[in-house]
């Protein structure tokens, strides 16, 4: 066996090893934006359209489930401080993305910034870890419309057989959530602005509910002597450990300020307007929480509450059964506020991937008139819809924590790269969609995107293509990656 490898290995290991670690620079994508102006996304939104999207996406049904599931299992009354030290952990996380939209104004949220800090293997994988997030969280949020319009009319039967759950050939599907789908699929299709106004409109409707519920449980509250404090067990019922895990759980209860990150290149003021949008946003949620929370908790015994309808079941406890509605209509525009949340950032991400070449040109494509990425939202709102219609994809919810966590983790050591590490240590290369006189279309390293032989020809034909004009980069780049893609889940 020999000792040593040939200089085509060798040639190819150093290619593909240097492929992994390479970093585009945000300059040269700012200027590839800029000749490329009749493909530009619409700067069009502002301080409020982000706070709007921010607090649409990241207050969704969860919290009205939330409350009696965490109080009855972990931390009896103490769950406003729970969520208090679960807001100030999502905080930490919030301010690593607002500094990072500030520093690489570009769509991709986490996974360009990924890519200029650390290098192109690591943003591919969290690339494809946010596109799984963001398609279960979708499907799974859209399946949860039908229910909770059943509650609303009384039951399932009285639902229309386009909106009820049937069964075909012993298969559950829910039209009602792929029509859901459709529709939000569509209004994001019309533009950016027209998205975040019908999302700024939805979020006032479920802020309103959840105001109500404020007001009206402080009222019952302050009438009643808030007997859920009085338990014999104290207010940290389960202790630090419980208050620890509380805090934990409903930590991914705020997740959706990172969605807040992947409009920037559509913000009129990107630099200003990031850092208040996700901290003004992340504020709001913060102490509706703690307040609804403190409410719920205070009426009924922890040990007593509802663990599936908590806030509804509070309620109607003292008599007020009309308040159910009130609560429903909240929770019915939570989850399309949580839906257009799920659908926004991904053709983002799938055009940011294609820009560099990761992806077939096809997700790249601005519409002209509607200045978004019409062909990557249809075929994300297709592929949601179908696993929406078919598939209970509530056991595969896990996996959104998993792209959650992978996905604030790298960013949080983006950070530490750009603090710690001094600007002429690192490579960054060109970067971005380029636009040569010519019209010729250039992924991030400088590579013509027709050319590029993982996306127009088999594997082994680009193999040996890369390795005779000495671009074997693209190739070992993306091929190891999935690898480990297939291997990690």
């Amino acid at each position: 066996m020999p000792s040593c490898l040939s200089s085509v290995e060798n040639e190819m290991m150093d290619n593909g090893f240097g492929s992994l670690i390479r970093r585009k620079r945000v300059d040269a994508a700012t200027q590839a934006r800029q000749k490329l102006a009749t493909q530009q996304l619409a700067r069009k939104l502002s301080l409020f359209d982000l706070t709007a999207i921010g607090v649409g996406a990241t207050i969704g049904a969860g919290v009205y489930i939330l409350v009696g599931t965490v109080a009855r299992e972990h931390t009896g009354p103490s769950l406003t401080i729970s969520f208090f030290i679960g807001g100030i952990a999502a905080a930490l996380s919030a301010f690593c993305y607002a500094e990072l939209a500030c520093r690489c104004p570009s769509a991709g949220s986490a996974y360009h910034y990924s890519y200029v800090c650390i290098g192109e293997g690591v943003a591919w994988l969290i690339g494809w870890a946010l596109i799984l997030e963001y398609t279960l969280g979708g499907a799974a949020v859209a399946r949860g419309i039908a229910p909770n319009l059943a509650s609303f009319f009384g039951g399932m039967d009285k639902l229309s057989s386009i909106l009820a759950r049937q069964t075909i050939f012993g298969i559950v599907v829910d039209p009602g959530a792929a029509i859901l789908v459709f529709i939000i699929t569509a209004l994001l299709c019309t533009g950016i602005k027209e998205s975040s106004l019908a999302q700024a409109i939805i979020t006032t409707i479920n802020i309103s509910a959840l105001v109500f519920i404020v007001l009206a449980g402080a009222y019952l509250g302050c009438k009643t002597g808030w007997p859920g404090y009085e338990v014999s067990s104290g207010y940290f019922a389960f202790g630090a450990n419980g208050l620890l895990a509380g805090s934990a759980t409903v930590f991914f209860s705020y997740i959706g300020f990172d969605i807040v990150a992947s409009t920037t290149e559509e913000v009129k003021n990107p630099q200003r307007d990031m850092p208040f949008g996700i901290g003004i946003a992340l504020s709001i949620c913060g102490i509706l929480y703690m307040l609804v929370s403190a409410v719920i908790v205070g009426l009924v015994p922890y040990y007593a509450l509802d663990p599936d309808t908590p806030i509804s079941s509070a309620f109607a406890g003292y008599g007020m059964e009309w308040a159910v509605y009130i609560i429903t209509i909240g929770t019915v525009n939570a989850l399309c506020a949580s839906l257009i949340g799920s659908i926004i950032p991904q053709p983002r991400i799938l055009m940011a991937m294609a820009r560099d070449g990761l992806l077939p040109s096809f997700f790249s494509d601005i519409s002209k008139h509607t200045q978004v990425p019409v062909k990557g939202t249809i075929a994300t709102g297709i592929f949601i819809a179908i696993l929406a219609f078919f598939m209970d994809v509530s056991q595969l919810a896990g996996m959104v924590s998993v792209g959650t966590l992978l996905s604030f983790t790298i960013v949080a050591l983006s950070i530490l790269i750009l603090r710690y590490v001094p600007p002429d240590e690192l490579p960054f290369l060109p970067s971005d969609q380029q636009s040569n006189v010519n019209g010729q279309h250039l992924d991030a390293h400088g590579a013509d995107l027709l050319e590029r032989p993982l996306l127009e020809q088999n594997v082994a034909q680009g193999i040996l293509l890369m390795i005779n004009s000495g671009e074997g980069k693209s190739l070992f780049g993306v091929l190891p990656w999935y690898v480990l893609e297939f291997l990690w889940w």
